[in-house]
C-alpha cells in the first residue's frame, strides 16, 4: 500500500512539473537538462509510477481478500472445501492485526500491543 501511495505521489509530482514547464515554456528554471531530456525522464517516471502503482496495488487486494475471505488464492484454484471454521471478516483482520481496529493498522512504525493480541511479541513477524 506504501508503495503504492509513493507511486501515485510521484506520479502528481511529474504532473505538476509537467504543468509548471509548460507555462514556463520550458525556461532555464524549469529543468538543468534541455527539454527532451527532460521529456523523456519524465515519461520514463511515468511508467515506472503506473507500473508500480499497478502492482501494487493488485498486491494489496489480493492480499486484502485472502484475509476477508479466510483463504487463499491456491485454495481457491484448488477448490478445496476449508478444514478449519471460517472467521468473518471482522475476526480475520483482528487476528492478523491483533487488536481492534485503530488507524495504528496503517503506521508501519507502530508496535503491536503484546497484551491484547499473541502471548508472545516473538510471535509476530514483520
Amino acid at each position: 500500500m506504501y508503495i503504492c501511495l509513493m507511486s501515485l505521489h510521484a506520479l502528481g509530482l511529474v504532473v505538476n512539473h509537467f504543468i509548471h514547464c509548460v507555462k514556463s515554456k520550458w525556461g532555464n528554471e524549469c529543468t538543468h537538462f534541455s527539454a527532451p531530456a527532460t521529456v523523456i525522464f519524465m515519461i520514463a517516471l511515468t511508467f515506472e509510477a503506473l507500473l508500480f502503482s499497478l502492482f501494487t496495488a493488485i498486491m494489496f487486494g489480493t492480499q486484502v481478500h485472502a484475509i476477508c475471505t479466510d483463504e487463499t488464492g491456491i485454495e481457491q484454484l484448488k477448490r478445496e472445501k476449508p478444514t478449519w471454521a471460517k472467521q468473518t471478516h471482522c475476526m480475520a483482520m483482528r487476528a492478523v492485526f491483533g487488536s481492534q481496529f485503530s488507524i495504528g493498522w496503517f503506521n508501519p512504525l507502530v508496535t503491536p500491543d503484546v497484551s491484547s493480541g499473541k502471548t508472545q511479541s516473538c510471535m509476530y513477524s514483520v
